[in-house]
């Protein structure tokens, strides 16, 4: 995505969909990723190379994970 990053896409969607779910795919380990500043905490990296069983079994997590609470902003 040249005009964008994964984060930028993610929280233009949030504003759209405050209830979506979104995991993010990554190739750093997810610490060096969150030193970075790049995520926060709290969400779903799902880090390469991964396998079938990997990937089905993080997006049924994540659907089955409860609604987070966003604050209007």
């Amino acid at each position: 995505m040249p005009q964008m990053n994964g984060k930028v896409l993610a929280d233009q969607l949030v504003r759209i969909r405050p209830a979506i779910k979104v995991i993010f795919m990554s190739g750093y380990t997810d610490d060096a990723i969150v030193r970075h500043g790049v995520l926060e905490n709290d969400v779903t990296i799902l880090q390469k190379p991964f396998s079938e069983v990997a990937l089905t079994r993080i997006v049924g997590t994540t659907l089955d994970r409860p609604e987070r609470q966003r604050l209007a902003g």
